[in-house]
């Protein structure tokens, strides 16, 4: 027998009707859709509609161009996610595929952007001829390339560093590989995972000028974009073109900062690995409005609940080998087999690379490009020793302070986001007008866009340090130089390392567009390997443009191998939070 209770089904009623809260979040989602749909319809044009509208300084046009930019750089992003949870995934967890991913990866964040977009603008223009389908599947390919590689680094050090008891504790309830992943490793990387997002987001901006006005060689396409409308500005010396280009980014970073990023941190916050309660919790108000709607929920319940049941699942393993098979597989000599495999491919590749780079030039010419590579070498350690020393305090004052973190956030986005070629007027007219020398004033343009890598990494960092260490600090009295030396710094030394490898690769593939600036007529150029691939690009010289990267990611690797590699191994191992 069922008891009818008038105020009970009047309740049960309301959960069903539209409340303020469900049209503001109709209106967000419908809003998006239209957007979506808009910028889409402009892909499957023609390629001469490029031609017939060209890119105008009208800032009525910066809306459309925004909008177009914003959406190449959430394609991106979804795709470096993608990317990240797999190859970060393998290459954590597989020793012999981590002695392959790794270089790899240290080679690919070394060639730059302008190096991607030589060999891949025509390869997926073919795909879709006389359409512009292809040219914005380079642009954001292009624009991938400048964000995956630090995201797959954050994520790949956070599962080298998950904490023993953890993972213990998961074996002791027997979950699969694949629950432990999505239980367990991808909550637990995930406050470094949304802040690194964050900067390569911001990253993204940086080359988005080179991304979005493609030149190489004889071939110049030029999309609709707040990229291409600042080459415009600066090559037309437009300083008020440039200041209302400034003015859009502002906007667009302010927006999909409140609408993603904010949620994105104030959510990631209950994946904090901590004994006791913590600090001030990151607040959104988009996540406290989704919370109070009611129609909307009970709409995503069923994607909800799929959700939630995806990491429950456990797919069988493969098959269990044959005893002697799988003995001989773990064994000595299938390490010593696999190396053998990696060094004749690695040695097959350089062979290809030095047999098609011989066709051209002569050794002359490869000594000087490692004499060139030396130079920006020296740019790249000077400038992330005075960015370490600037950057890590501040990102731990940050990073400590939830509030503080808040209102930064998207100050800091912007400043990473600003593009280091509006800066290129004002550097190119000062050295100049100053007489300075390109050597040393065109240098600090290299870490413009790459020192709040360490930024970032380092405010994940102090933001995911356990409140229960910072009582137990405080309960001890440890203060001053001892607080930062056996307290914070070691906490922060994962996250530092990750920031730095990204920055470091970052640097080198910033000098591309740093180590030659040009204001209309007036173009600056500092020796060194940013110049020399430059310069090969805008000539379509790819003897010069191979010879270039090839040498590039052999500084990059050696470096990484040398320094970062080591401070990897001792942050996983002696650093862990156990």
């Amino acid at each position: 027998m069922t008891l009818f209770h008038p105020a009970l089904e009047a309740g049960r009623a309301r959960r069903y009707v539209p409340n303020l809260w469900d049209a503001l979040a109709f209106g967000l989602v419908f809003g998006t859709l239209i957007l979506i749909i808009q910028g889409g319809r402009a892909t499957l044009a023609p390629l001469t509609a490029l031609e017939q509208t060209p890119i105008s300084l009208d800032p009525a046009m910066l809306p459309e161009y925004a909008v177009r930019t914003t959406m190449r750089m959430l394609a991106a992003i979804v795709a470096s996610l993608v990317f990240t949870l797999a190859y970060g995934a393998l290459a954590a967890k597989s020793r012999r595929a981590e002695m392959v991913l790794i270089p790899l990866l240290d080679i690919l964040q070394s060639v730059p952007v302008l190096g991607f977009l030589s060999f891949t603008v025509v390869g997926f223009m073919a795909l879709f001829p006389g359409q512009v389908a292809g040219v914005e599947l380079a642009a954001i390919f292009a624009i991938f390339t400048s964000q995956a590689w630090n995201m797959t680094f954050s994520f790949y050090q956070s599962l080298k560093t998950v904490p023993r008891d953890l993972d213990e504790a998961t074996r002791s309830f027997r979950l699969s590989p694949w629950q432990r992943f999505w239980r367990l490793e991808v909550p637990f990387s995930m406050p470094g995972l949304v802040w690194n997002t964050m900067m390569s987001m911001s990253g993204g901006w940086f080359f988005v000028v080179a991304s979005e006005a493609i030149s190489v060689g004889n071939t110049t396409i030029t999309l609709p974009g707040i990229g291409s409308y600042v080459a415009l500005a600066i090559a037309r010396k437009n300083l008020q073109a440039v200041g209302w280009a400034v003015m859009a980014m502002l906007v667009v970073i302010l927006i999909y900062d409140q609408l993603l990023f904010r949620p994105l941190v104030a959510w990631s916050d209950k994946f904090r690995v901590e004994q006791s309660a913590g600090a001030v919790a990151p607040h959104s108000w988009l996540l406290v409005a989704i919370r109070r709607t009611r129609l909307f929920q009970i709409l995503l319940r069923p994607f909800e609940t799929a959700l939630a049941a995806l990491p429950r699942q456990r797919f069988a393993l493969p098959a269990a080998k044959p005893g002697r098979v799988d003995a001989w597989l773990s064994s000595a000599w299938a390490d010593r087999a696999w190396l053998a495999i990696v060094l004749a491919a690695a040695s097959a590749s350089i062979w290809l690379i030095a047999r098609f780079i011989a066709t051209e030039l002569a050794w002359a010419e490869v000594g000087k490009v490692v004499g060139l590579g030396v130079l920006t070498m020296l740019r790249v350690v000077v400038l992330m020793a005075l960015a370490t020393l600037i950057w890590v305090p501040v990102g731990v004052w940050i990073g400590l302070r939830p509030r503080v973190a808040e209102r930064v956030q998207p100050l800091a986005q912007f400043l990473a986001a600003f593009p280091a070629n509006i800066v290129f007027p004002f550097a190119v007219v000062a050295i100049v007008r100053l007489g300075l020398n390109p050597d040393i004033w065109l240098s600090p343009l290299m870490v413009l866009g790459t020192q709040w890598y360490i930024l970032f990494n380092v405010i994940a960092g102090a933001s995911a340090f356990p409140n229960d260490l910072k009582e137990a600090a405080a309960t001890f009295r440890i203060r001053g130089w001892q607080w930062w030396r056996k307290v914070i710094l070691p906490g922060v030394f994962p996250y530092y390392v990750t920031g730095a490898i990204t920055a470091s690769g970052g640097s080198w593939n910033a000098s591309i567009v740093a180590e030659v600036a040009s204001w209309g007529s007036t173009t600056l150029k500092a020796h060194g390997l940013g110049a020399y691939i430059a310069e090969a690009t805008a000539a379509g010289d790819y003897p010069r443009i191979v010879l270039g990267i090839a040498v590039m990611s052999l500084f990059v690797i050696l470096f990484n191998r040398l320094l970062w590699r080591p401070l990897y191994a001792f942050a996983a191992s002696r650093l862990r939070l156990d």
